[in-house]
C-alpha cells in the first residue's frame, strides 16, 4: 500500500519535472544551433535558410533548405527544379541560382521547365525566358541540297539515341513547333541577344545563373530583428508555421526574449505544463483505478487462501498422501498466487525449456556438458565480462568452438533476460547477427547461453581497447563496420525488435572484420501498431537516448541514437564516456555535436585516419559525421529511421569506391601525377580492403 500513499508525490514529480522536459528539451538545442550564420558550399547565410550538419530544420523556413555538396557548391530545391546557389544577398533578399542539370551542358536527358515556388520566391523584372527546342526538323537547306538555313542559337544533341539532331533557341516560352521537346530557362535580359545570335556558349551562359528574390514576411522579419537584439536566436515553429524566437532559458515564442508582457514568450513552457497536467490527471485516474482493483483482488485472494488452508488442515488429520507425507507437512499443495504473478509466463508445450532436448529450434545443453567444455569455467578461458554475465571460450564434444555466456545469478530478472535473448535469436537469422547454438534448461544450476565463437574481439577492443595499440584499422574498414551494423539493426527493426543496448562492446568482429551484433538481453519486441513502448530506461551510460531517459518512451529511434554514438566512436576512436575529459565533453555524443556545430570536427577525428592530408578520407568522414549528427538529435522525430541510416551509409561507401577507382585511373594515365602521389598513398581499393581485413587478426 506504500505505492498508493506515494501517488500524489509521483504525480507531482511527473508534472513538475518529467513532462516539461519531454516537451521543451529541444529548444535549448535549437538555440545553440540557430545562433550564427552557417557556411554551405560557397555561401554563408543565416535565417531563413537551414541545412547541412550545422543548422536543423527548426532554424529556417521548410522551403529554404540548403544541401552542401562538397566545399564548393550548395544546392536548393525550388518547386520541381534543383539549383546551384551561386550567391545570397541577405540585405536585398535575393539568390543567384543556376540550374544544376544545365551545369554539365545543355543536352539534357530529362526535359523539364524551370519551376518556381511563388509563395516564397519570385522573379525580378530584368529576366527573359529562353526556350531550348530539342529534336527539331532539319533546316530547309539540308533536305534539298540548297543553302542551309541556320536557326537562332542552333546546337546539336542526341535525342532518343539519334545523334546530332537539331536544336535551337527562341525567345519566350513557346511550344515545340514540331520539335521533340522544349525546356524554358530564365536568363538575364542582357544575355538574350547573344544567345539568339549564337555568339555565346550556351553552357557558359547558363552557368552564370540568374537572380530570384525570396520572401520573408514583415512580421517575421520584425520578430527576428527584435529577437536578435534580445540575445535570442531566430528560427521557425512548424506547428504555427511562423518564425519564432529561441531564448537562452529554453523558452521560445513570437516575442523577444525577456519580454514578460508577452504571454507567448514562454509558450513552450506553458504548453508543456498544460500537456503535463492533462497527462498527469489521466495517469492519476488510471493509477487510482488500478490500486482499487489490486486491493479488492488481494482481499479476495486472501479469503480464498484461508478457506483452502482450513480445508487442507482438516484433511491432514484424516489421511496421509501417497508419498507418506501429510499435505500440510513440509510443503503446500497450493502454489503461491503472488509468486505466480511475479514469474514470467513461458511456453509449456513439448518444446518447453525444461522438458525437451530443444527449445524453439535451439539445442538444450546440460550444465555438465558446458562445464566440461569450458574446463569448469576456468578463469583463463574468460573472453569478456559484461553487465549481465561472463563469457567463456569453450570446445564442445563434437569439436565446435563456442562462446558460453554465464549469467551472474539465476533470478527472476535474469531469467527474463535469458528467455528474451533465446526467443529473439531463435527466430531471427542474419549474417550480421551472432548465431545462438543453444542454452541450458531454465532448471539448470546456472543460466547458460551458447553462441558461435567470434575470434577477433569487439569493435571497442580495436578502437580504444586491448587491440587498439597494435592495429589501427583504416577508414574503409570502419565504414564497412558501420554499414554492416546498420544492416543488422535495420533487420531487427523490420522484424519488430529494438536492441536497446547498441554499443561497440556488443559489436563482435570475425577475422575478416565482418560484424556480428550480440547481446539481446535487454531487447524488446515492438508491436507494429504502436508509436512507442513505455518502459523504465535501460542500457549503457553514454549510449542511452536522452528522450527515452527523460520520458520513458522506447522507440526504434532509441537504437538510432545509440548507433550515432557508435559512428562517432568509429570516427574518433574515443570512448563513449570518459570522466577525465572536460565536463561538457564527458559524453562523446555532446562532444561530437559541439565540434560539428563549431566546424571543428578535425579536433576529434582519429589522427591515424589521415583526415588532414587525404581529401577522400576527409570528405567521407565529413559525410559520416553529418549522418551521426542527425542520429544524435535530442528529439526522436528529427532522427532518421535505421533503414534511412543504412541507405546513407551505403551511398557514402559507394562514393568511397568510386573515388578509389578514380585515383587508380589517374595514376595509370599520368606518370607525373603518380610522382606527386608517391609520398601520399592512395586510399584503400576494394581488393586491398579485403587483404587488410585478413591482416588485422
Amino acid at each position: 500500500m506504500n505505492f498508493f500513499y506515494n501517488l500524489p508525490l509521483i504525480i507531482l514529480y511527473l508534472l513538475i519535472f518529467v513532462f516539461p522536459i519531454c516537451f521543451s528539451s529541444g529548444s535549448l538545442q535549437w538555440y545553440n544551433s540557430c545562433g550564427t550564420n552557417f557556411t554551405c558550399g560557397s555561401v554563408s547565410v543565416g535565417f531563413p535558410f537551414w541545412g547541412g550538419i550545422w543548422r536543423p530544420k527548426q532554424c529556417g523556413y521548410p522551403e529554404f533548405e540548403l544541401s552542401c555538396e562538397g566545399e564548393i557548391k550548395s544546392t536548393i530545391q525550388i518547386a520541381e527544379t534543383k539549383f546551384y546557389v551561386l550567391d545570397i544577398d541577405e540585405t536585398g533578399k535575393s539568390l543567384k541560382i543556376a540550374r544544376q542539370d544545365l551545369s554539365d551542358g545543355y543536352c539534357l536527358t530529362k526535359f523539364q521547365n524551370t519551376t518556381m515556388n511563388f509563395d516564397r520566391f519570385y522573379y525580378p523584372v530584368a529576366l527573359q525566358n529562353i526556350t531550348l527546342l530539342y529534336g527539331c526538323p532539319p533546316p530547309p537547306g539540308d533536305s534539298y541540297g540548297g543553302e542551309t538555313v541556320k536557326y537562332p542559337g542552333q546546337f546539336y544533341c542526341r535525342i532518343n539515341g539519334v545523334s546530332d539532331t537539331t536544336g535551337y533557341c527562341q525567345s519566350g516560352a513557346t511550344g515545340p513547333n514540331g520539335c521533340h521537346a522544349s525546356v524554358v530557362v530564365p536568363v538575364p535580359t542582357s544575355l538574350e541577344p547573344d544567345i539568339l545570335n549564337g555568339t555565346s556558349d550556351l553552357s557558359t551562359t547558363f552557368d552564370k545563373g540568374f537572380m530570384v528574390n525570396y520572401k520573408v514576411s514583415d512580421e517575421d522579419a520584425g520578430l527576428c530583428s527584435s529577437c536578435n537584439v534580445s540575445k535570442g536566436r531566430c528560427g521557425f515553429d512548424s506547428s504555427e508555421n511562423v518564425a519564432t524566437c529561441f531564448c537562452p532559458d529554453g523558452t521560445y515564442g513570437d516575442a523577444p526574449c525577456g519580454n514578460k508582457s508577452q504571454v507567448s514568450g514562454n509558450k513552450s513552457l506553458k504548453k508543456a505544463v498544460i500537456i503535463g497536467v492533462s497527462a498527469g490527471s489521466g495517469i492519476l485516474v488510471a493509477l487510482l483505478a488500478a490500486c482499487l482493483f489490486m486491493v479488492q483482488r488481494k482481499k479476495r485472494i486472501i479469503s480464498q487462501t484461508r478457506t483452502k488452508d482450513l480445508h487442507l488442515a482438516s484433511l491432514s488429520t484424516d489421511r496421509p498422501s501417497s508419498n507418506g507425507f501429510y499435505p500440510g507437512q513440509g510443503y503446500s499443495t497450493t502454489p503461491s498466487t503472488f509468486m505466480s504473478q511475479s514469474t514470467p509466463s513461458y511456453p509449456s508445450s513439448k518444446s518447453d525449456l525444461g522438458n525437451s532436448s530443444s527449445y524453439l529450434g535451439v539445442k538444450l545443453f546440460s550444465y555438465g556438458e558446458l562445464e566440461e567444455a569450458t574446463e569448469n569455467f576456468n578463469e583463463s578461458r574468460e573472453l569478456g565480462d559484461g553487465g549481465f554475465g561472463t563469457v567463456y571460450y569453450g570446445e564442445l564434444s563434437d569439436g565446435r568452438v563456442v562462446a558460453v555466456k554465464r549469467l551472474y545469478e539465476n533470478s527472476v530478472k535474469r531469467m527474463g533476460q535469458f528467455m528474451n535473448e533465446v526467443q529473439i535469436l531463435a527466430r531471427l537469422r542474419h549474417d550480421n547477427l551472432v548465431t545462438l547454438y543453444g542454452c541450458t534448461s531454465k532448471r539448470s544450476r546456472d543460466l547458460l547461453l551458447v553462441y558461435e565463437y567470434i575470434p577477433n574481439g569487439t569493435v571497442a577492443d580495436h578502437l580504444h581497447g586491448r587491440l587498439s595499440v597494435s592495429n589501427k584499422i583504416p577508414w574503409s574498414i570502419r565504414l564497412s563496420i558501420a554499414v554492416e551494423t546498420a544492416e543488422a539493426l535495420s533487420f531487427l527493426h523490420e522484424n519488430d525488435v529494438i536492441h536497446r543496448d547498441v554499443k561497440t562492446t556488443n559489436i563482435l568482429l570475425d577475422n575478416n572484420f565482418r560484424v556480428k551484433v550480440a547481446d539481446f538481453g535487454l531487447s524488446r519486441l515492438f508491436p507494429n501498431d504502436v508509436t512507442h513502448v513505455s518502459t523504465a530506461p535501460q542500457g549503457t551510460p553514454g549510449y542511452v537516448d536522452p528522450e527515452y531517459y527523460q520520458c520513458y518512451h522506447l522507440t526504434e529511434k532509441s537504437d538510432v541514437y545509440s548507433f550515432g554514438v557508435v559512428i562517432m566512436e568509429l570516427i574518433s576512436s574515443k570512448v563513449a564516456v570518459d570522466i577525465t575529459r572536460r565536463r561538457h565533453d564527458i559524453n562523446l555524443s555532446n562532444m561530437a555535436v559541439d565540434r560539428i556545430q563549431k566546424h571543428a570536427l578535425q579536433e576529434i577525428v582519429d589522427p591515424s585516419l589521415g583526415y588532414d592530408n587525404d581529401y577522400v578520407v576527409q570528405k567521407l568522414v565529413n559525410l559520416t559525421a553529418e549522418l551521426a549528427f542527425r542520429c544524435l538529435q535530442p528529439e526522436r522525430e528529427t532522427r532518421p529511421l535505421m533503414k534511412e541510416v543504412l541507405e546513407t551509409l551505403k551511398d557514402i561507401q559507394k562514393t568511397m569506391v568510386d573515388a578509389q577507382k578514380q585515383v587508380v585511373v589517374d595514376i595509370q594515365e599520368s606518370d607525373d601525377d603518380a610522382g606527386l602521389l608517391k609520398n601520399d598513398p592512395p586510399p584503400f581499393s576494394p581488393d586491398k580492403e579485403v587483404n587488410d581485413r585478413k591482416q588485422f587478426k
